[in-house]
C-alpha cells in the first residue's frame, strides 16, 4: 500500500489527479476500520492531515454562508456552531465518543456516503452545498444530488471535497435519532427539520432509512401549505394536530427502509413518523413569532 502525502492542497489535487484511486484519509473514524478488519485493502491512501486550510471554518461568508472545511471536526462544530449551524451541531453532538468527535469530520461522512451519516439529514434541511475541486477547477454541488447510493456519491475519481457551505440558520432547526444509545450507535434512523421564515418554507432530512439520505418532500409541501394559508409565518398560531399528524405520515412514506440487525422497515417508518412530529413541535415552538408559540403534538 502506497502512502501519499501532500504538503498543501495544490499538492493534495496533483496527487489525486496521478493517482485517481487513492483513498483519502483525513480523521480515518471510518477507514480505519475498515483497514483494521481488512475489509477494505486500498491500493493508495492519500493523507490530507497536513493541508491546513482543509481544518478552517469560515463564519463571514457571502450572504451569512458558514464554510467548513472537509477535515473539521465534529468537536468544533459542537463548540463553534451551535447558533449558526443549530441542527448539524445536534448531530454533531451524537456523533461517537468524544475521540471520534475530535477526528470525524462532516467532509469524510460525505465522502463516505452511508445512508446512516449522522451529518447528512441535518445538511439537506439547511440545504447545503458540497464544494468538490480537482485540478481541472472546482464546482459547488447541491447537497439534494450529492448522494447517488449506498456510499456512493457524484464525485469524479480525481476530485476531492474542499469545503461544506452552508447557509446560517435563519429559524429554529432540529435533528433527532434512534439508537439504543443517544451516542456511539449507527442511527436506526435520523430526522432532521429547518425552518427557512425568509422563503416561508421548510426543509427535512431523512438518515437510515432508504438507500441514501433523502427529503420528505411531500410533507414539505404540505407543510408550507398549511403554515402559509393559516398565518403561521406571521401569526405564530399552533399547527393543527391534524396537520402535523399528516406531516408525520408524509415524512414517514418517504423512507425506503430495509429490515437489518438495527431494526425493521416498519419500525423504521414508525420512528421516523415519531421524529417528524417531535422535530415539528420543537421548532414550531422556537419559532419567534410575536404570539409565541404553542404545542402541536
Amino acid at each position: 500500500m502506497d502512502f501519499l502525502r501532500p504538503a498543501d492542497w495544490r499538492e493534495a489535487l496533483a496527487a489525486k489527479a496521478a493517482h485517481p484511486d487513492a483513498v483519502p484519509l483525513a480523521g480515518g473514524t471510518d477507514l480505519m476500520v475498515e483497514l483494521n478488519f481488512d475489509l477494505r485493502r486500498p491500493a493508495r491512501l492519500l493523507d490530507l492531515s497536513r493541508v491546513g486550510e482543509l481544518a478552517d471554518v469560515d463564519t463571514a461568508g457571502e450572504g451569512d454562508t458558514v464554510v467548513l472545511g472537509a477535515r473539521v471536526p465534529y468537536r468544533d462544530i459542537v463548540e463553534r456552531l451551535r447558533s449558526p449551524l443549530p441542527a448539524l451541531a445536534l448531530a454533531a453532538h451524537t456523533v461517537g465518543s468524544p475521540q471520534i468527535r475530535a477526528r470525524g469530520s462532516v467532509g469524510g461522512n460525505l465522502g463516505t456516503a452511508s445512508p446512516a451519516g449522522d451529518a447528512h439529514p441535518a445538511l439537506l434541511a439547511a440545504g447545503a452545498r458540497v464544494e468538490a475541486a480537482s485540478v481541472r477547477g472546482s464546482r459547488l454541488i447541491p447537497i439534494d444530488d450529492f448522494f447517488t447510493g449506498p456510499k456512493r456519491n457524484v464525485l469524479a475519481d480525481d476530485e476531492l471535497i474542499r469545503a461544506v457551505h452552508v447557509d446560517a440558520a435563519r429559524g429554529p432547526q432540529q435533528f433527532a435519532k434512534v439508537g439504543t444509545r443517544n451516542a456511539m450507535v449507527i442511527a436506526v434512523c435520523a430526522f432532521s427539520l429547518a425552518l427557512h421564515p425568509h422563503t416561508r418554507t421548510v426543509r427535512t432530512g431523512i438518515g437510515s432509512a432508504a438507500p441514501t439520505p433523502v427529503r420528505a418532500r411531500a410533507a414539505e409541501e404540505f407543510l408550507d401549505g398549511v403554515l402559509d394559508e393559516g398565518g403561521h409565518w406571521d401569526h405564530g398560531r399552533p399547527v393543527p394536530p391534524s396537520a402535523a399528524a399528516r406531516f408525520a405520515q408524509l415524512a414517514a412514506s418517504a423512507c425506503a427502509p430495509i429490515d437489518d440487525v438495527r431494526g425493521s422497515a416498519d419500525y423504521r417508518r414508525h420512528a421516523v413518523a415519531v421524529l417528524a412530529r417531535r422535530t415539528l413541535h420543537w421548532t414550531w415552538s422556537a419559532y419567534p413569532a410575536p404570539q409565541g408559540a404553542a404545542s402541536c403534538a
